[in-house]
């Protein structure tokens, strides 16, 4: 399971301002990890480092290390750390010069990293990046250069319980109106109609973006008629008793477990869901694209996944070994090998549009990837304080304390200091 696709809590802007003076330091001072390589002299080995601590994931990804370390020239001495310990991990070993030769970051975590000035602009090491969709570069880029590529995506969509729709005489919803009429004919006792995550973290956000989004909303401004829209939509989805109140509290992952045992017909969720449905023989469902406010419009939903970088470092042959293996994990075969083992989209438009030939239930977040933006693509930086504005809103409206007017009015005064 891809960890990014669940979207981990940004670390404050205060702690990377706080390793910026030794990330710096690195760039001037001796590389880290393995390997003999000078900036003169041949690299023999380089370090990795990411957050894929699930055994098999781990494996999987250091088996892919290896084979573009070969391609390479290279060995790679590959490790793993939690998510919410990437980014200090990082200022640690910057502060110790021993920053990786080749380090993954959650894509949101890109731009902050990228400001300290400790990665390395990937056009210096002549890396194709072209074929990939612009909201997936845009994912890599800060201040007009490209830090980092993703060799795989993710978005959201709509799962469906096929076997609930077809008693219940109702079609897979393609906009709010159809969603509302839908969720309301599915509910029963003891089962809701619709299913979101509305807790109060940065999943909530990431879960609501495709409404605000595809209303033409902004998190530049968070208190427009647009924004308070989408918030109405889930205010009268759980006022009506067509999803449950404790979607306040749910995780993705809880969202998952409430259509796997039938308790709801619909929900929103990524695609590293499929492998456990997968294993339901008897649970029949669909995907489909998050609905929209009106016909023949196209979602627009929030990108997940990682991208690689190249960290400053005072061995140039490293940091060009690194660069070859970084452009290996991004050629199209391995972006097609990873696609399948993890249920994510390949980031380059061909490759996924062959995918999702081969596995149609990935059809649907291959549409939704080509006009998936990145959360920092308008924010950069401050990205962290809207979502949590966002995801505060949610809570204040879902809960009844405010009407979603107010409550976006409050977030957008928590976005902006004021």
């Amino acid at each position: 399971m891809i960890s990014s696709a669940r979207p981990s809590a940004r670390r404050t802007a205060a702690l990377l301002r706080a390793g910026v003076a030794a990330l710096l330091l690195t760039a001037t001072g001796c590389a880290g990890g393995a390997g003999d390589g000078s900036a003169a002299g041949d690299a023999t080995s380089i370090t990795a480092l990411d957050y894929y601590t699930d055994a098999s994931e781990h494996a999987q990804w250091g088996a892919l290390l290896t084979a573009c370390g070969k391609t390479a020239g290279v060995r790679v001495e590959h490790t793993s750390v939690p998510g919410a310990s990437l980014v200090p991990t990082v200022l640690r070993q910057a502060s110790s010069r021993t920053l990786p030769d080749l380090l993954m970051l959650d894509n949101p975590d890109l731009q902050q990293i990228a400001q300290t000035g400790a990665l390395t602009p990937l056009d210096r090491y002549g890396i194709d990046s072209g074929g990939f969709a612009q909201g997936i570069l845009s994912a890599g880029t800060y201040q007009g250069k490209v830090y980092g590529l993703a060799p795989n995506v993710s978005t959201v969509a709509l799962f469906y319980n096929k076997d609930m729709l077809t008693e219940a005489g109702v079609t897979v919803p393609r906009t709010w109106d159809e969603l509302k009429a839908a969720a309301a004919e599915l509910t029963r006792p003891g089962r809701h109609g619709m299913a979101v995550d509305a807790n109060a973290t940065f999943e909530g956000a990431w879960q609501f973006l495709p409404f605000l989004w595809s209303n033409g909303g902004d998190e530049r401004r968070l208190d427009t008629p647009q924004a308070a829209q989408a918030l109405q939509l889930w205010v009268d989805l759980v006022k009506s008793g067509s999803m449950s109140k404790s979607v306040l509290n749910w995780t993705q992952a809880d969202v998952h477990d409430q259509f796997a045992a039938g308790r709801t017909a619909m929900m929103i969720n990524g695609p590293w869901r499929i492998p456990a449905l997968n294993q339901d023989k008897n649970l029949r469902w669909g995907v489909a694209p998050v609905p929209v406010p009106r016909i023949g419009q196209t979602p627009v939903t929030p990108l997940g996944g990682e991208v690689w970088t190249v960290p400053q470092s005072a061995s140039e042959a490293r940091q060009e070994k690194a660069a070859q293996v970084l452009a290996c994990l991004n050629d199209s075969a391995h972006m097609l090998t990873v696609a399948e083992q993890h249920f994510t989209v390949p980031s380059r438009s061909t490759v996924a549009a062959r995918y999702a030939e081969r596995v149609p239930s990935m059809a649907a977040f291959v549409r939704s990837v080509r006009a998936a933006r990145a959360r920092t693509s308008e924010l950069g930086v401050r990205w962290p304080k809207a979502a949590t504005g966002i995801y505060t809103a949610i809570q204040s409206a879902l809960t009844g304390e405010q009407t979603p007017e107010e409550a976006l009015e409050h977030a957008q005064r928590m976005a902006t200091g004021s």
